[in-house]
């Protein structure tokens, strides 16, 4: 039975494709975005984060753990990260959720059934169902299987990608996707290596390539305020995404804050404390600036 890790399906999602959709995000992206708002979704292995506020003080996760993670100190319990091994034996028995598994290993029959609870809210909406991340392409097996199983079914595929992918395995699962979110962030790979840990030259040719063969992508650029929303680098992006064949619309997605707490539940430290949220008259700039470039722009998912 194929399984994947997963950390979330969200329901009634609105932004992440046409219509009504059910999004299901992947564990594991071979980038780390300074900016990213699921950090739980970046390593490929399982984490657990915690909610020490949360805390009874029962005791029963220092009684269950095997690997001495929960020490009693001074009358309260420790969590000690560096020992624990996210074997889960403490989120069963704690009751009020101090601890949680930030995925959860399902099969393709698992996630499906999620999927087809919310069929008639495709069918009336132009909805289906969207695979995020993370980076789906990460588990390719269990992508390839789900990306099957909608078809069957006739549900509209979408998949978000932040295109560091082997071109091979893209060319593989394009015919089965009807629709890509391709995130782009910047044009110069320096920088671009400096902000999410990878070069970008695969993912441009990739862009390149798909937009030459599918019919349907949309680039989305989320917008870091002194990161990429500078004159230039709109520039640039203008410039490319205007040269793609195929591609004529362009989200963008502003910087925002949501997923800043989930560093602390996972014992790592947020890199960008003061960064603020552009506001809707600098989105507007921005989108007018590279509709110049005879773009559809759009801002929001």
């Amino acid at each position: 039975m194929t399984e994947g890790k997963i950390i979330n399906i969200m329901k009634y999602a609105l932004h992440d494709g046409p219509g009504i959709r059910t999004t299901v995000f992947f564990k594991g992206c071979p980038l780390t975005c300074l900016w990213c708002h699921n950090p739980e979704s970046q390593g490929v292995g399982q984490e657990l984060m915690y909610w020490p506020e949360r805390c009874l003080g029962c005791g029963q996760c220092l009684e269950i753990c095997p690997n001495g993670a929960v020490v009693a100190r001074a009358g309260t319990l420790a969590y000690l990260r560096d020992q624990c091994r996210a074997c889960g034996a403490c989120c069963q028995v704690c009751p009020a959720g101090v601890r949680e598994l930030a995925a959860k290993t399902m099969s393709v029959s698992e996630v499906m059934a999620e999927i087809e609870k919310d069929l008639v809210f495709y069918d009336e909406s132009g909805g289906g169902v969207t695979f995020s991340g993370g980076e789906a392409f990460l588990q390719p097996v269990f992508l390839i299987e789900l990306l099957k199983e909608c078809r069957k079914k006739e549900i509209h595929t979408t998949l978000e990608t932040c295109g560091f992918v082997k071109l091979e395995l893209l060319q593989t699962l394009s015919a089965r996707v009807d629709l890509f979110l391709y995130d782009l962030k910047l044009m110069d790979s320096r920088k671009h290596q400096a902000v999410t840990g990878v070069p970008n030259q695969l993912i441009l040719a990739n862009l390149h390539w798909l937009a030459e063969h599918h019919p349907q992508v949309i680039v989305r650029v989320p917008i870091m305020p002194g990161i990429n929303d500078d004159p230039e680098t709109l520039q640039q992006i203008g410039e490319f995404v205007a040269s793609l064949k195929r591609v004529t619309e362009l989200h963008l997605l502003p910087y925002h804050k949501a997923g800043a707490d989930k560093y602390r539940r996972l014992g790592r430290t947020y890199q960008l404390p003061d960064l603020q949220s552009p506001d809707s008259e600098r989105m507007e700039q921005i989108a007018g600036q590279l509709e110049q470039f005879g773009l559809k722009v759009k801002v929001g998912g």
